[in-house]
């Protein structure tokens, strides 16, 4: 399922980051932090790798 925004698509990047333990978990905030505990690593990278030219930076519910 690919990312419905720019933010989502960031979020998803840094919760997946966190997730491979590329990057410190305490260090997520928002909506980031509320992907990596409930989603997957292949959940996660499906939402990361959306392309994001012609998302909109925001979709009313994202954060």
């Amino acid at each position: 399922m690919p990312a419905k925004s720019k933010a989502q698509q960031k979020a998803a990047g840094a919760a997946l980051s966190a997730k491979r333990g590329e990057t410190k978990v305490s260090d997520l905030q928002g909506s980031a932090r509320e992907m990596h505990d409930s989603m997957t690593e292949d959940q996660l990278e499906d939402f990361a790798s959306t392309d994001r030219k012609g998302l909109p930076e925001k979709v009313d519910g994202d954060d």
